[in-house]
């Protein structure tokens, strides 16, 4: 059996449910696939307990596409964002530097959510929206392209004859394999510990980012979870202590990440299961092929610093919407998939290599280079033009 639609997204995460809402509301026919289906409860297992910061732009985007006013009553919000150097003998803030939004802005930087929590309230809003069909448990098998459209084969046994194919397939992108698309990919030695936390000390809006050795420490807004301040935390470390602190007893972790917070909101009890991620940085030569566009993870990855990752890859969502609407007739074509790439993939370069020496900056152990750091750190901030550039350039204004 073969169908048609304007556009298939291979990919049902985060920024495959966005991209089918943005172009359904646009008014193109759009058909999403995703080979799992989206674990939308908080403590179901596989669930992502990630977050995600989603900035003043991205915010921008969703309410056009009708889809804030589902995640408003849920987010919270991101006023200040902390850095905390702590790289001295003693696990303890030694320099502390806040960039607060009211320097640049009368909103927040942005609103953090769970991913769980995305995923559930973007597949019922995809649910009510009669131009979109979204078939969880569903994967992309084949691709062939012509000049004029591309045929896709699911793993049901179906073809999907389209004029777009948008890859939000992830770092492993089976469509960006099938268009050709070389990536180059940077390994840290890194993993991630993902989980949710209660704390006594109100987190007041503040994103805190904690850097000692091995990788940031960054705690992020919650809502309040059972009556008490939450906040997200994204541990980064060296492969083998992420699987020392995964295995440790309740207690004995509750006390590791005590002290790795330095204690900047009381003791810290942990509120979730503990996830791990690794951390890579990735990038695709070309973020488009003939018929296929290439966004999010399958185009680019970045460790998670700076809330920069579901950012990127609205700001993808934005430029190819942009396009499409500015020339509807062309959707697809190769005039429009070469500006879609000159559009966004110097500046996905930029980010990538920034966020590629921060972390790096992040993971360093010797004494003496953590104190440059701490001292690099006051240095910028002291300089209130470049202070201010950072937080524009952090939210994607210029």
């Amino acid at each position: 059996m073969t169908e048609s639609c304007d556009i298939l997204i291979s990919g049902g995460g985060i920024a495959g449910l966005t991209a089918a809402a943005v172009f359904g509301q646009a008014g193109f026919g759009v058909i999403c696939v995703d080979p799992t289906p989206p674990v939308t409860e908080r403590d179901a297992e596989g669930s992502d307990l990630r977050t995600t910061a989603i900035l003043q732009p991205g915010q921008a985007l969703m309410a056009e596409a009708g889809l804030w006013q589902r995640l408003a009553p849920e987010a919270a919000a991101l006023q200040i964002m902390r850095i905390v150097d702590a790289g001295g003998e003693r696990p303890e803030p030694r320099v502390v530097r806040d960039f607060n939004a009211a320097d640049i802005s009368d909103q927040p930087f942005g609103w953090n959510l769970p991913n769980w929590l995305l995923r559930r309230e973007l597949s019922a809003h995809l649910a009510g929206m009669p131009n979109v069909d979204f078939r969880p448990g569903t994967a992309t098998t084949s691709l062939f392209t012509r000049t004029d459209q591309a045929r896709v084969g699911l793993s049901d046994g179906s073809k999907i004859d389209t004029r777009l194919v948008i890859a939000a397939d992830g770092r492993t992108s089976p469509m960006r394999q099938a268009a050709g698309i070389k990536v180059h990919t940077t390994r840290y030695g890194q993993k991630a510990l993902a989980f949710a936390v209660t704390h006594p000390i109100p987190h007041d809006n503040v994103s805190t980012e904690i850097h000692r050795s091995g990788g940031p420490f960054t705690l992020v807004p919650l809502p309040d979870y059972q009556g008490r301040p939450s906040s997200a935390v994204v541990w980064m470390e060296r492969g083998p202590r992420v699987e020392e602190l995964r295995n440790l007893e309740t207690a004995a972790f509750e006390a590791a990440m005590t002290e790795r917070s330095c204690g900047i909101f009381g003791p810290l009890t942990l509120a979730s299961r503990r996830t791990v991620w690794p951390i890579i940085s990735q990038w695709a030569e070309r973020m488009a092929g003939e018929r296929v566009a290439l966004m999010a993870e399958a185009s680019h990855v970045v460790p998670p610093i700076g809330a920069q990752g579901l950012n990127m890859s609205l700001g993808d969502l934005r430029a190819l919407r942009d396009l499409a609407v500015k020339r509807p007739e062309g959707l697809g074509d190769a005039q429009m998939l070469e500006a879609y790439h000159k559009a966004r993939h110097t500046e996905v370069m930029v980010r990538l290599r920034g966020i590629d020496l921060l972390n790096r900056a992040s993971m360093i152990a010797p004494r003496p280079l953590r104190d440059l750091r701490a001292a690099g750190l006051s240095t910028l901030y002291s300089l209130a033009p470049v202070r201010r550039t950072l937080m524009q350039m952090g939210l994607g204004v210029h």
